[in-house]
């Protein structure tokens, strides 16, 4: 009688449609599941002989597997049907035209910090970022601005609170607070990028934000000397073997001497033209020795330790290098401009 029981639910199980998610969850459940036919004839084992025990255990093991295997093909039949619908609905036409995306490139005054951060990296200096908003302690004071001082006139900023605190004017307070905070006044050789602020008009050549890199070098023993090798190799790295530099005498309140750096026109190689208005040279940065007050402020003793100083702008160097007539295109965000930029980096790429 099992024996039949056994081959009547074979014969079921072999008619059962399997085509769906429904019915093989259906065919799960009556079948192999827990109160299932198979586990029920299962139960009946207790009821045979020792030898009839094992021939219906033979029995209905085999009905188990042959149950179990036709629900897994029926599991994985679907899975491929289900995947095949996917790949159908989601297939790409090689055929039509790709779409092309826009990328960014670098600002040009991004390029030209970065070109001038490696420049002075690989001759040892360190870069330094200090605060945008400054207290007019580090701004003017220890930079020998007391206040009062008829300088401060040409660097008036943008107060935030009780003439104390304001948006920088210059790198230099970073200089100063790099020399306060160097506790054990060794050696400094840094450069300070950032932004900057002053109360400009804004025209072609002057905007109220702006950027600039300055470099300090504090030691003993530091000379003038130090100071023109060292703005010689920036000129030359930046602008081309074959420039030259000038050095005209200048005052900066922080320096003492003082010296405006004039460089070869690119133009005219310094014959005279009407970039470099018929004198052959383009000034482009200001620098000197740091001035003994500053040094004092600091707490190095002038006595023992000197240093020299300068400041260049990102935004000349780059409209002298890139032939930029008006400083406001570095910050309307056209991308006509700028794109320009773009195209030159992809054409240095493939070099």
């Amino acid at each position: 009688m099992k024996k039949e029981e056994i081959s009547n639910l074979l014969r079921e199980i072999e008619q059962v449609s399997l085509q769906t998610e429904e019915e093989i969850q259906t065919f799960k459940n009556i079948y192999l599941g827990k109160k299932g036919k198979i586990s029920l004839l299962s139960s009946c084992m207790k009821d045979l002989s020792q030898d009839e025990r094992r021939i219906f255990g033979e029995q209905l093991n085999t009905l188990r597997m042959k149950a179990e295997k036709m629900l897994q093909k029926s599991q994985e039949k679907l899975e491929e049907e289900k995947l095949q619908e996917k790949l159908t609905k989601e297939a790409i036409d090689i055929s039509l035209p790709g779409v092309s995306f826009q990328t960014g490139g670098l600002h040009p005054i991004t390029k030209i910090i970065e070109e001038v951060e490696d420049l002075f990296i690989s001759m040892g200096y360190d870069v330094v970022e200090g605060p945008e908003v400054e207290e007019d302690l580090y701004n003017f004071e220890k930079l020998n601005l007391p206040k009062g001082h008829p300088a401060r006139d040409s660097q008036d900023s943008f107060y935030i609170e009780d003439e104390e605190i304001l948006l920088r004017s210059q790198t230099s307070p970073v200089q100063a607070r790099e020399m306060d905070k160097n506790i054990e006044k060794t050696p400094i050789r840094i450069i300070c990028p950032g932004k900057t602020y002053r109360r400009d008009d804004d025209d072609a050549t002057h905007s109220h934000q702006f950027t600039q890199i300055e470099g300090l070098v504090v030691g003993e023993n530091i000379s003038v000397s130090h100071l023109k090798g060292t703005l010689e190799e920036i000129v030359k790295r930046l602008f081309g073997e074959d420039r030259t530099i000038r050095f005209r005498p200048s005052y900066f309140p922080f320096t003492e001497p003082s010296l405006e750096v004039d460089v070869s026109c690119f133009q005219c190689g310094g014959s005279g033209c009407s970039l470099c208005k018929g004198t052959g040279y383009i000034e482009i940065l200001g620098s000197g020795m740091v001035h003994p007050n500053v040094l004092r402020g600091c707490g190095y003793d002038p006595d023992k330790y000197t240093g020299f100083a300068f400041g260049i702008g990102p935004e000349r160097i780059a409209m002298l290098k890139y032939g930029i007539s008006d400083i406001r295109n570095f910050y309307t965000n056209d991308l006509r401009f700028l794109r320009n930029f773009q195209r030159e980096e992809g054409q240095n790429e493939s070099k």
